[in-house]
């Protein structure tokens, strides 16, 4: 591989597709059983780095390149895994350190994606606004993707990643790694085989933003970018402005414009396991409550605390007994906002502030932490356990073989797996883009500031220029390619 100027234009960018990968000779997305796969990381500091360790500690992974506009923060990131206090942490470090130091190195992505020959696969790390963008270029490269959650900024962005997904056949995982834990799994094998009865109701909730990020405070003053952060590569498809402290490197999920706030950082997780297990369509009705935007007008960050509340038309044929027969409601809460305690509570009873889910059903209910750990359950009826008849209940849904666990690798190595031929993805975009479309519909709803009134086909009927909601503007030279 040749390395070109490190400053190179847009235009050249889009000469991406003429690059042909390796694995192009076996026919797009191949990659020969025997092989290991060549990754790119893209974001390789924050999140990328987790994606990136379990890959850099695996023989079935070469890291080929990385791309990060501030490669003193993917520094940083290795150096705290270094300085780890345990065993696994300091492995990874080493793991990350050898990986990242024989990969070629740039600060924009796109100069990755055009000229870097020996990739098969890509990791997207970035911030929530750059994901549909640095995805679907990787896609036109015939690149298998592992994409972060949430998979896009917009539900536009969401439906084009999945259609994208579905053209071209290659291998893709959005990254709730949830969705690959033996947890989540046993949750949603119980409320399809009946333990709670139809499901009519489901509350959920996260303490996010609260001491994570900023939300529901104004814009910070401009200043200076710090030195060898690619504030203009950062900005991606947002309109040019100045650089602003408090964004990079981690506030800005908090930030209109960079990330989508608490919903589609912790709906991933949260709002994943009702989607499933009640196999859930697009819902028809979406309305949002929330706390004063920051900046008031000027909309700077997402409010500190929403509800969002939707209504489902029904379960769909895979919710099993668990299907109502009607509407389905579901109700979000974040900013450290609670469902009511449940009635059938005992004395004592709390939920975990942190987050979790409540599935109500006819039978009682079934109340998990995050990542579907530590389940209750409440019972309308005296005498009726129904833990017990919940161990009772086969398994149905594929576990995975990894003794890493959901933040050891887990998912990120069944997607490496999936793209070798040995078994199907966890969460691809064709599942993972309709959770994510799901999530951003009550962003949306916040946005417009009334309830959305949604059609089966996804079009919003009660506002004027609906599809304005649901879709974004691009700065000229990042407009989002045509997948061929």
């Amino acid at each position: 591989m040749k390395r070109r100027d490190f400053v190179r234009t847009t235009a050249a960018a889009s000469m991406a597709p003429l690059v042909v990968p390796r694995h192009v000779l076996g026919g797009a997305g191949f990659v020969a059983p025997s092989d290991t796969v060549s990754v790119g990381i893209i974001g390789a500091g924050g999140m990328g780095a987790s994606n990136a360790a379990p890959l850099a500690m695996s023989d079935r992974v070469r890291i080929t390149a990385i791309a990060d506009v501030d490669m003193g923060h993917v520094q940083g990131a290795v150096q705290r895994r270094l300085g780890s206090d345990n065993a696994r942490g300091r492995a990874a470090g080493a793991a990350l350190e050898d990986a990242y130091g024989s990969a070629a190195r740039f600060q924009d992505y796109r100069e990755l994606l055009a000229e870097v020959d020996d990739l098969d696969a890509v990791v997207v790390a970035t911030p929530d606004h750059v994901h549909a963008h640095a995805v679907l270029h990787a896609m036109r490269r015939g690149l298998h993707v592992y994409a972060q959650k949430p998979l896009t900024y917009t539900v536009a962005e969401s439906r084009r990643l999945a259609a994208a997904a579905a053209s071209t056949g290659l291998v893709t995982q959005m990254g709730n790694q949830g969705h690959s834990g033996d947890d989540g799994r046993r949750v949603v094998e119980v409320v399809r085989a009946g333990v709670l009865g139809k499901v009519h109701e489901i509350q959920s909730w996260t303490n996010r933003p609260n001491g994570w990020w900023p939300q529901g405070v104004p814009m910070p003053d401009p200043a200076p970018a710090p030195d060898g952060v690619a504030w203009d590569v950062y900005l991606g498809p947002n309109e040019m402005q100045p650089y602003r402290p408090g964004i990079h490197p981690f506030g800005w999920r908090g930030f209109v414009g960079f990330g989508v706030g608490s919903l589609g950082d912790m709906g991933a997780h949260l709002v994943d396991f009702p989607i499933w297990a009640l196999d859930l369509a697009r819902p028809s009705r979406v309305e949002t409550r929330h706390t004063p935007w920051g900046g008031g007008d000027d909309r700077a960050t997402y409010p500190l605390a929403t509800v969002t509340t939707y209504r489902f038309g029904g379960a769909g044929p895979m919710a099993g007994a668990a299907d109502p027969g009607g509407e389905i409601d579901m109700t979000w809460y974040d900013g450290g906002l609670l469902p009511p305690t449940p009635v059938q509570a005992p004395d004592g009873f709390e939920l975990d502030p942190n987050g979790g889910v409540i599935f109500v059903g006819e039978r009682g209910l079934l109340i998990h932490e995050t990542y579907g750990s530590n389940p209750r359950f409440l019972s309308n009826e005296p005498g009726t356990d129904l833990e017990a008849e919940a161990a009772d209940v086969p398994r149905t849904l594929t576990r995975f073989d990894d003794d890493v666990g959901i933040h050891g690798g887990v998912h990120e190595r069944n997607w490496i797996r999936a793209i070798l031929g040995e078994e199907e993805a966890s969460c691809p975009f064709e599942y993972g883009a309709h959770l994510n479309e799901i999530m951003l519909l009550g962003v949306a709803a916040m946005s417009a500031g009334r309830p959305l009134e949604v059609a089966p086909d996804g079009t919003v009927t009660n506002h004027s220029d609906g599809a304005s909601l649901l879709t974004r503007s691009y700065r000229d030279g990042w407009q989002l390619p045509d997948i061929d």
